[in-house]
């Protein structure tokens, strides 16, 4: 029996190193591809399902002062360019700012159009409801994520200090 436990401790150690050591980066890479997939969906007229709310909802953030198609095509290359900027780890400062606003106006549907996003108000929401719901799941991610920015950048340095002594 205590070969058994000290099996399973020694595979659980494995199994939480390798977890700690590629956790973040796979949730980068999956964050980028959702980012990548829903934004490349906005440069094709009618294959988003969220197409028609982010319209009325760059609408009114914008107060109609850009027309419609492009600001579909603006919210299609910012989701796009966030992605891109996770997927090859990049530009991250900037790239979550980016993200961190998109998902500000995100979520304006739920302030902008309540009757729309929940079927009773504030607590059954509908499909497109729980689509804006979700991305408290993507800020968080994002959160993550930025928690580790500059780690490269500090080993890097200290490398380099003490190559020089």
């Amino acid at each position: 029996m205590r070969r058994l436990y000290d099996t399973y401790v020694r595979v659980d150690g494995r199994i939480r190193e390798w977890m700690a050591h590629n956790g973040i980066t796979l949730l980068r890479v999956s964050l980028g591809i959702i980012f990548v997939w829903f934004g490349v969906l906005k440069f094709f007229s009618g294959l988003s399902p969220a197409e028609d709310l982010a319209l009325r909802t760059t609408q009114r953030l914008t107060l109609r002062m850009i027309p419609a198609n492009v600001s579909l095509s603006i919210l299609a290359a910012w989701e796009s360019a966030i992605g891109l900027g996770l997927l090859t780890n990049r530009f991250m400062r900037a790239t979550l700012f980016l993200l961190f606003v998109q998902m500000f106006g995100a979520a304006a549907p739920l302030v902008l159009f309540p009757r729309e996003v929940f079927t009773v108000f504030p607590f059954v929401p509908t499909l497109e409801g729980q689509y804006i719901v979700k991305n408290l799941v993507l800020v968080s991610a994002g959160v993550v994520i930025g928690a580790t920015v500059g780690r490269r950048d500090r080993a890097r340095a200290s490398g380099l200090a003490a190559s020089r002594m």
